[in-house]
């Protein structure tokens, strides 16, 4: 048995599987909305173009340049311009039509479930998240995997994202773990494993796409299994 008592996970693209089941819904968007028939060629480059304009958002959101409310109308208008599509209700529309369906999405990443069932039975479970506070709960529920966790932190709660040290503070005082005794789970460099260490909390770099960062992690993994050989 290790030092650490209690575990935080990240959730999108460490537990839920974003990439796969972001791209089921957008490309269900393409098809809904007719967007071949509005000039843009093909559902890979309208998903590629979205993921380059959220992604570039998402990094000013977390940095609190922008609030939640232009991130959520900029992305698919931003896109779609650069498409060459000038529609603001139909952006809006897909807009409202992607944050009701992606969340139902239940794809998580290989080995979830078991590997969290088996970490419970030793330790405390817990998420630390960025991502918005109605859609998080309903992918942890819908997904199967919300009755694992004691906490749930969501950045919206606390006021900052990660790697801000106040939402680890934050997660630490909700949960009466000590910083020596916890462990920070996640897939982003800079927000879970930055932030993280920032704050003296030992981390574990998820490197699921295998891009082996050369980064200080207290620990690096690429497949959730390999925490059971570090933990259990």
């Amino acid at each position: 048995m290790t030092k650490y008592k209690h575990l935080f996970f990240d959730l999108d693209n460490t537990l839920w599987d974003f990439d796969n089941n972001s791209k089921i819904v957008l490309g269900s968007i393409f098809d809904k909305f007719q967007l071949q028939k509005k000039g843009i060629s093909s559902k890979k480059k309208f998903i590629n173009t979205y993921k380059k304009v959220n992604g570039e958002l998402w990094l000013k959101y977390r940095e609190g340049v922008l609030t939640k409310q232009i991130l959520r109308h900029k992305r698919f208008l931003e896109t779609l311009r650069i498409l060459n599509i000038k529609a603001e209700i139909l952006s809006k529309e897909i807009g409202d039509f992607y944050v009701s369906h992606s969340p139902l999405q239940t794809k998580l990443m290989a080995g979830t479930k078991d590997v969290l069932f088996n970490l419970s039975l030793h330790y405390n479970l817990h998420i630390i998240t960025n991502g918005f506070k109605e859609v998080q709960f309903i992918k942890l529920k819908n997904s199967g995997i919300y009755e694992f966790f004691d906490k749930i932190i969501v950045s919206e709660d606390v006021g900052v994202l990660k790697p801000n040290s106040k939402i680890f503070e934050f997660a630490l005082q909700s949960c009466s773990a000590k910083v020596e005794e916890s462990l920070m789970i996640g897939d982003d460099v800079i927000s879970d494993i930055q932030g993280a260490r920032s704050f003296g909390i030992d981390q574990v770099f998820f490197d699921y796409k295998f891009l082996n960062p050369k980064i200080q992690a207290t620990y690096t993994i690429s497949h959730l299994k390999e925490l059971e050989r570090i933990l259990i």
